[in-house]
C-alpha cells in the first residue's frame, strides 16, 4: 500500500514547532513521539485531551506509529464519555492535566527531558504511515444525541491539508508559525494548526492563547512569516480591545460565517488577507474566500458539488464517498459556490423562507453590534401561536433596542423582526466560538422569567 510521511521535514533540524517562542526540532519532535508511543497502553482507541497543541500532536503521532485511532468527539461530558466508552470499551485518555478526572483509564503525558546529540542528514529518517490507516475517528452530533463516527484515513486527512495549503498563501511556500486559538480536538483546528503545518513545512505553535492581550503576546514571539488560525469571536475580540498585533502575514478564520463588515475592519486594521475557510466534521475543509472581497466560495482542487432534490451532495479531491452537506448552497459553475446557511436553520413565516445564518449577519452587520444571533423560540406562548417565532440576543453597549430593531426594519422582512430582542453583556459561546443550544436556551429561560412581558 502506499503511503505518506508523518511530517514533511526534510532536516532533523527544522523546525516544527515552538513553545513560549522557542523552537522545538523535527529530531526532538520524532523522538518525543516514540517514547511516548512506547507508553502506550494496549487500547487500540486514544482519547487525546492535551490543551498543549505541541503535547496533543506528540499523542496523535505516538498513536499513528502504534497504529492506534484518536478518537475527537464533540464534547467531553460524563454522557459523551459513557457513549465513547460503549463505541471502544478499549477506550483510554492521554492527557496533559494531572486533575483530569475522566472515568476513562488514563496516562498523563510526560515531558522528555533528554536532550539528543544533533543527526546527520544521512542519519535522518521519517516514518511511513500507509494512507490507509485509520488515523481518527470525529464525531457530529446525532439526533438522538449520542455522537456519531466518521472515519478519517491517513490519506485522506493529510490530502485535505495539502490541498488547504495551495490556497493559503504564503502557507503553500512553507516556513510559516502559525499560531492557533482554536483547540487541537476540534476538526477546525486539527487540520489547520496540527495537520497543516505537518504537511506544509510550517511550524505549529504550542499554546492556544484566547485572550487578545495573550493572542499578541504569543504572536510577537514568533518570526515571519505569521499566521492566525483563530474565529469570527476571536476577531471581534481584538477589535473590540484595540489590541495591536505585530505584521501578520495571513489570517484564517472558521467555525462560524464571517460578516463582511467584520472582514473588511480586520484587513484595514491589520493590513493582512484574511480567508474563510468552509468545510464540516463529515467533509473535513473544501473551500474558501477572502471574505472582504467576495461572496463566492472556492472548491478545493477535485472537490465536486452536485445538487440532488434540492440538496447538495460534496465529493472527489479527499472526501472519499458522496456526502450531504448540510448548508443550503448555491452553485456558481464547477468549482464556486454561495452559501446561503444551514438547511436545519431554514425558517417559514407567513410563507416567507429566510434562514437564520442570513439573519444573522444581517443583525451582526449593524454597527454598534459587536454580536448577536437570532434563535427559534420554543416556550410555551410560542407554542400556543402555533407558527414558528423568533427571538434574539445581542451584544451592543452603544446601542437601545429600538435603533437596533430600526436598523433591522430596513434590512430584513418584517415578519423575521425578533420578538423579543435581549440585550446581553456576552452570548454564551464555546471555545470555538459556537452557540451550545443548551446554555443559549438557559439563558433565554432566564430572560423570560426576569421579563415575562417580552415574551407575551
Amino acid at each position: 500500500m502506499p503511503a505518506l510521511p508523518l511530517f514533511v521535514h526534510q532536516r532533523p533540524e527544522s523546525i516544527v514547532a515552538y513553545r513560549d517562542g522557542a523552537p522545538i526540532s523535527a529530531q526532538r519532535f520524532l523522538l518525543d513521539a516514540r517514547a511516548l508511543a512506547s507508553r502506550l497502553p494496549a487500547g487500540m482507541h486514544v482519547l487525546n485531551l492535551c490543551t498543549d497543541r505541541y503535547r496533543f500532536s506528540v499523542g496523535l503521532a505516538a498513536s499513528l506509529l502504534s497504529g492506534k485511532c484518536s478518537l475527537l468527539p464533540p464534547s467531553h461530558t460524563p454522557e459523551v464519555i459513557r457513549q465513547l466508552r460503549s463505541f471502544a470499551p478499549d477506550t483510554f485518555c492521554l492527557t496533559d492535566d494531572a486533575e483530569c478526572t475522566l472515568d476513562l483509564p488514563l496516562l498523563f503525558y510526560r515531558d522528555s527531558e533528554a536532550h539528543p546529540a544533533p543527526l546527520q542528514s544521512s542519519e535522518w529518517s521519517v516514518p511511513q504511515i500507509d494512507v490507509a490507516q485509520l488515523a481518527a475517528y470525529v464525531f457530529t452530533s446525532g439526533s438522538t444525541g449520542a455522537p456519531l463516527p466518521h472515519r478519517k484515513s491517513w490519506g485522506r486527512l493529510v490530502q485535505c491539508v495539502r490541498l488547504e495549503a495551495t490556497r493559503l498563501s504564503p502557507i503553500d511556500q512553507g516556513g510559516c508559525a502559525i499560531l492557533g486559538t482554536v483547540p487541537p480536538q476540534h476538526m477546525y483546528g486539527f487540520e489547520s494548526t496540527v495537520l497543516l503545518p505537518l504537511h506544509s513545512g510550517g511550524a505549529l505553535c504550542a499554546g492556544r492563547p484566547f485572550f487578545p492581550a495573550d493572542i499578541a503576546a504569543a504572536l510577537n514571539e514568533l518570526p515571519r512569516p505569521r499566521v492566525l488560525i483563530t474565529t469570527p469571536v476571536h476577531l471581534r475580540s481584538l477589535l473590540a480591545a484595540e489590541m495591536a498585533l505585530p505584521q501578520l502575514d495571513l489570517i484564517v478564520s472558521a467555525t462560524a460565517m464571517l460578516p463582511t463588515n467584520l472582514a473588511r475592519d480586520v484587513e484595514r486594521r491589520y493590513a493582512v488577507p484574511l480567508l474563510e475557510i468552509y468545510g464540516s466534521t463529515e467533509t473535513g475543509q473544501m473551500a474558501a474566500r477572502r471574505t472582504a472581497l467576495e461572496d463566492e466560495w472556492q472548491l478545493w482542487p477535485g472537490v465536486r458539488l452536485e445538487l440532488i432534490d434540492e440538496r447538495c451532495w460534496a465529493q472527489g479531491g479527499h472526501i472519499e464517498q458522496a456526502t450531504a452537506v448540510a448548508d443550503i448552497l448555491e452553485l456558481k459553475g464547477a468549482e464556486r459556490f454561495v452559501l446561503h446557511g444551514r438547511t436545519a436553520d431554514l425558517v417559514n413565516i407567513a410563507g416567507k423562507r429566510s434562514s437564520l445564518a442570513y439573519l444573522n449577519h444581517q443583525l451582526n452587520a449593524i454597527p454598534g453590534v459587536l454580536d448577536g444571533a437570532f434563535f427559534v423560540r420554543d416556550d410555551a406562548q410560542a407554542s400556543l401561536a402555533g407558527v414558528a417565532r423568533l427571538a434574539a440576543l445581542v451584544v451592543a453597549p452603544s446601542l437601545d433596542v429600538a435603533t437596533i430593531v430600526q436598523q433591522l426594519r430596513e434590512r430584513i422582512d418584517p415578519v423575521f423582526l425578533p420578538r423579543p430582542l435581549l440585550r446581553v453583556q456576552a452570548l454564551p459561546r464555546n471555545e470555538t466560538g459556537k452557540l451550545p443550544q443548551h446554555t443559549l436556551r438557559t439563558l433565554v429561560a432566564q430572560a423570560a422569567e426576569r421579563l415575562p412581558h417580552l415574551f407575551a
